[in-house]
C-alpha cells in the first residue's frame, strides 16, 4: 500500500477490528469460566488472550485503519490533530471521527454476540454483572488514561512500531492493577453490555464507565504533553500505528540521547 485506504475501508477494517478484540475477550472470559471456579485464574486466562489477540490485532490491521479500536483514542487523534492544524487527509479529521466512532461501536457488538454465538450463549442477552461503584470508575479513569499516554507516546516519540507489544501488554497489566480490569474504550464497554457472561457490564453501569473513560483520554493527553510536549505543526502524530503512506514523527532528542536507551 503506497497511500492511505479510502475511509470506507477502514472503517470496516475499524469495526471488524473491534469485533475481534470484543470477541476475543469475551470468548476467553466464557471459556475460562468453563473451565475452572478458580477466579484469579479465570481472569489470568481472559487477560492473555486479550494481550496475545489485541497485539496481532493492531500488527494486521494497524497499517490500513491505525488499529485504534476504540473511541476514546480515535477522539484523542482527532483532538491532537486539531491542535496542531493538520488537515483530515493526513490525520485523524472530523470525517474520520464521524464514521471510525459508529464502526467501532457495532463492531463491538457484533464482537460479543459472535463470543455468544460460538459458546451457545443467549444471543444480545443484557448483562446483568453490575458495575456500579466510584472505585471502578476512577480504575477506568486511570486504565484509560494509561492507555492514551502510551499511544500517543510512542507516536511523539517516534516508536509507533512498538505499538502491538506495548499497547497490548498494557491491557494485560491493567486488567491487574486496576480495579475495573481496564476496559478502557467506550466501544468495548458498550459490546460487553450485550453478554450476560464473565466479561460483562450491566446496561445501567455503561454511562458511568464512558464518562470515565473520557475523563481518563484527556488526563491522558495531558500527560502526553506533559512528557513529550506540544508536537510541532504539520507534525504526524496518528495512533495507533501510521497509515500507509505516513511517516512516524521523529523522535524529539538527539540521536546521542537516543542510542543511550537502545
Amino acid at each position: 500500500m503506497t497511500g492511505p485506504a479510502p475511509l470506507a475501508r477502514r472503517a470496516v477494517v475499524e469495526g471488524l477490528g473491534t469485533a475481534g478484540l470484543v470477541a476475543v475477550v469475551v470468548g476467553s472470559g466464557i471459556q475460562a469460566t468453563e473451565l475452572t471456579r478458580d477466579v484469579g485464574v479465570q481472569l489470568l486466562a481472559n487477560s492473555l488472550a486479550t494481550v496475545l489477540g489485541l497485539g496481532v490485532l493492531i500488527a494486521l490491521l494497524g497499517p490500513v485503519s491505525g488499529a485504534h479500536f476504540n473511541p476514546a483514542v480515535t477522539l484523542a487523534a482527532w483532538f491532537t490533530g486539531r491542535r496542531t492544524g493538520r488537515r483530515s487527509g493526513d490525520a485523524t479529521g472530523l470525517r474520520d471521527l464521524a464514521v471510525y466512532v459508529p464502526a467501532q461501536i457495532a463492531g463491538a457488538i457484533v464482537g460479543a454476540v459472535l463470543a455468544d454465538a460460538v459458546f451457545g450463549q443467549p444471543l444480545a442477552h443484557f448483562s446483568t454483572r453490575d458495575r456500579f461503584a466510584g472505585h471502578l470508575w476512577l480504575g477506568e479513569v486511570v486504565a484509560t488514561a494509561g492507555l492514551v499516554w502510551i499511544v500517543f507516546g510512542l507516536a511523539r516519540a517516534g516508536r509507533a512500531h512498538l505499538a502491538p507489544v506495548a499497547v497490548a501488554s498494557y491491557i494485560g497489566a491493567a486488567y491487574w492493577f486496576t480495579s475495573s480490569t481496564s476496559f478502557a474504550n467506550p466501544a468495548v464497554t458498550i459490546g460487553r453490555a450485550f453478554t450476560d457472561t464473565f466479561a460483562g457490564i450491566a446496561p445501567t453501569s455503561v454511562a458511568p464507565f464512558l464518562a470515565a473513560q473520557l475523563a481518563g483520554t484527556a488526563v491522558g493527553l495531558g500527560l502526553v504533553t506533559a512528557c513529550f510536549g506540544r508536537p510541532a505543526p504539520g507534525s504526524e502524530d496518528e495512533a495507533v500505528v501510521p497509515h500507509a503512506g505516513q511517516q512516524p514523527a521523529a523522535p524529539t532528542r538527539s540521536a546521542e540521547e537516543s542510542a543511550l536507551t537502545r
